[in-house]
């Protein structure tokens, strides 16, 4: 199984989601990206790196991508931090390919980038809970 992980810049949510789910779901495979083009190629937020860190994942050797139409044949699912990932994400995916499009959660994990450091273990907090609620979910495979 493939699963995308998407936020606005690929530099703080998704990144930290990919770790988290990588740590935690060693069979299947985690990517991330991000709907916007504005930190292509950026590491991701030394914060994200520190709260993930914190929690014994490192994610510093990841690098920020944007999504592109070709994620929807590829990935078995594509998970967004809020609302606004998924608006965007159906934009960018084709139609035939938006059943695979999900929210990580059913509340949306906000966007830390302009918060304090509480922001990203808030944020951090919430992707571990988000990771519990799709374990059963990835075991059988009912995504």
């Amino acid at each position: 199984m493939k699963v995308l992980m998407v936020c606005l810049g690929n530099i703080c949510r998704s990144p930290a989601a990919e770790g988290i789910f990588r740590d935690r779901f060693p069979k299947v495979k985690f990517d991330s990206a991000g709907t916007g083009s504005w930190h292509i190629g950026h590491p991701p937020d030394r914060r994200s790196v520190a709260v993930c860190k914190k929690h014994g994942i490192d994610i510093s050797s990841l690098r920020a991508r944007q999504v592109v139409e070709s994620d929807g044949a590829y990935f078995d699912l594509i998970l967004g931090m809020d609302r606004n990932n998924i608006d965007d994400l159906r934009d960018i995916i084709s139609p035939e390919f938006h059943h695979k499009i999900k929210m990580i959660d059913e509340n949306e994990v906000n966007d830390p980038y302009y918060s304090s450091s509480d922001g990203f273990e808030i944020m951090f907090q919430h992707l571990e809970k988000a990771a519990k609620k799709w374990k059963k979910r990835f075991e059988e495979g009912n995504y």
